[in-house]
């Protein structure tokens, strides 16, 4: 059984008649070859073939070696090697072949080879170095492809690019130029870690759904939005009328200020989300009731806190309480040092706390609807 072990060398360096044919002739060809152009892939091409012709000896079959080629124009070579396969068949009468390439302009003349003689395997030659080079063009290839990717990547490396001269243009300063495009590229890697995007998309579908059922908490959301706008304006009020420039000073006021209407926010919003789950379930996660109870918990240490440092600092009185009468009971006047009225806000945290668990452990056990309807 005669298998020919094909090897197309197209535009050889080397003058040569082809095909060539035997092992004792290929090898002279390899050295004349390499000597011509080292870094030619063709070399490693007939050295995967001798390999291949001596692995199909040790099997027991008869391999021939045959190296076909020759000439520089594209038609003509193509005609020419179908020229060589033909009398190579007709002169060794093979069962079938196999065809070792280099490159993909070599592989096209298999179906040549393949209309004359069975050809049981292509084996094709990467060199490693040049492996390396293809997987590198086609990942990036694909990274170009992927549309998703070149907006993540590419748009803002891109307006990075533009950027930068034209704020060393505007600025006329190196540092500044590089400081705006460092802050930039932090706001999009927070932007993009964070999920925001992912968050906004959703958003109007979100909205639109919550139109069409009738959530409670699409109006309380807009209400916690409003409390948090108010929240924040009422903070910045309080600062601008600090004199002590100190940071923390400022932070304590802007906090003392603002907490109760953020608080007023968060408990807004967590009680029409509770609503909801009342509404469209049979019944209530613990974690939804807990929510509003946890809010209050948070302002009232937040505030308390606040309030500490900024009695402490001189920027707050110590706190009084006025005489107050009740007619069966007389509450006495008395100040309240800063410590003392800490303790008491976390005190009343952490009881408020300890209520919302409590009250999440009985709904979380008790069926909301049997109990209404009782």
């Amino acid at each position: 059984m005669t298998t020919l072990v094909v090897c197309i060398d197209r535009d050889s360096p080397v003058s040569t008649e082809y095909p060539v044919v035997g092992r004792s002739s290929v090898e002279p060809l390899i050295t004349e070859t390499g000597v011509e152009d080292p870094e030619d892939s063709r070399v490693n091409c007939l050295l995967e073939g001798v390999r291949v012709a001596d692995e199909l000896e040790a099997e027991g079959s008869e391999p021939l070696l045959v190296v076909v080629g020759g000439g520089t124009d594209t038609v003509g070579t193509d005609r020419h090697i179908a020229t060589q396969v033909e009398d190579l068949v007709e002169t060794y009468g093979p069962d079938s072949a196999i065809v070792v390439v280099d490159s993909a302009d070599d592989e096209q003349l298999v179906p040549i080879i393949e209309s004359r003689v069975q050809v049981d395997a292509v084996d094709r030659v990467v060199v490693r170095q040049a492996r390396d080079i293809e997987s590198t063009y086609y990942l990036l290839k694909q990274f170009l492809a992927d549309e998703e990717l070149r907006k993540t990547v590419l748009v803002p490396l891109g307006l990075a690019m533009v950027a930068f001269p034209i704020l060393l243009i505007v600025a006329n300063s190196t540092t500044i130029a590089i400081g705006a495009i460092a802050a930039a590229a932090g706001v999009f890697l927070i932007y993009k870690g964070l999920g925001i995007d992912t968050y906004l998309s959703r958003l109007p579908g979100e909205i639109r759904e919550a139109l069409y059922s009738g959530q409670v908490s699409l109006v309380t959301y807009v209400v916690a939005v409003g409390l948090s706008l108010v929240g924040l304006f009422a903070g910045a009020l309080g600062v601008s009328d600090i004199e002590d420039p100190a940071t923390f000073v400022l932070v304590n006021r802007f906090a003392f200020d603002s907490v109760p209407w953020l608080t007023a926010a968060a408990l807004a919003a967590s009680l029409g989300r509770l609503l909801d789950e009342l509404i469209q379930r049979e019944g209530v996660r613990s974690a939804y009731v807990n929510l509003p109870f946890g809010a209050v918990a948070v302002g009232l240490v937040v505030r308390g806190f606040s309030a500490y440092f900024l009695e402490r600092g001189g920027v707050f009185d110590a706190f009084r309480v006025t005489r107050t009468d009740l007619g069966i009971v007389v509450v006495q006047g008395f100040t309240m040092e800063a410590g003392t009225r800490l303790a008491v806000f976390i005190l009343a945290g952490i009881l408020i706390s300890l209520l919302g668990v409590r009250v999440a452990t009985y709904v979380s056990r008790t069926d909301i609807e049997s109990e209404l309807a009782e």
